[in-house]
Formats: structure tokens, C-alpha cells, sequence
């Protein structure tokens, strides 16, 4: 998702996002340690997802 994409959202489906974003994460490193992951950009891709949502969930919410 790009920034364009998070602005688009209300408060509520930003947070569901971001959680979604985070669990994905999870998972993701659960599955480094059993082998299985052949993509190591998908960690740095996630991380600067999980970052966009929660700068712009945070300017929606302290504006």
C-alpha cells in the first residue's frame, strides 16, 4: 500500500490495517526461523507499511 492508499481510510479500518500489517510480520518471522521464507525483502516491505499506516493513522488522531 502506498501513503495515498492509508489517507483513503477512516481511523477505525487504519487500525485493523496496521494489526493486519503486524500479525503478517509475525508470521513471517515465525516462518524465517523454520526456513521457509524464500523473499527477505517482504520484512523491510512490511516494516515501512506498518510505519506509513501509523504516521498517518497518528496525524488523523492528533488533528
Amino acid at each position: 500500500m502506498n501513503k495515498e492508499d492509508f489517507k483513503k481510510m477512516d481511523k477505525n479500518s487504519l487500525k485493523q490495517e496496521v494489526l493486519k500489517l503486524k500479525k503478517e510480520l509475525f508470521d513471517l518471522k515465525f516462518k524465517s526461523r523454520a526456513g521457509d521464507v524464500k523473499d527477505y525483502s517482504q520484512f523491510k516491505k512490511l516494516r515501512a507499511n506498518i510505519a506509513r499506516g501509523l504516521t498517518v493513522l497518528n496525524s488523523k488522531i492528533f488533528k
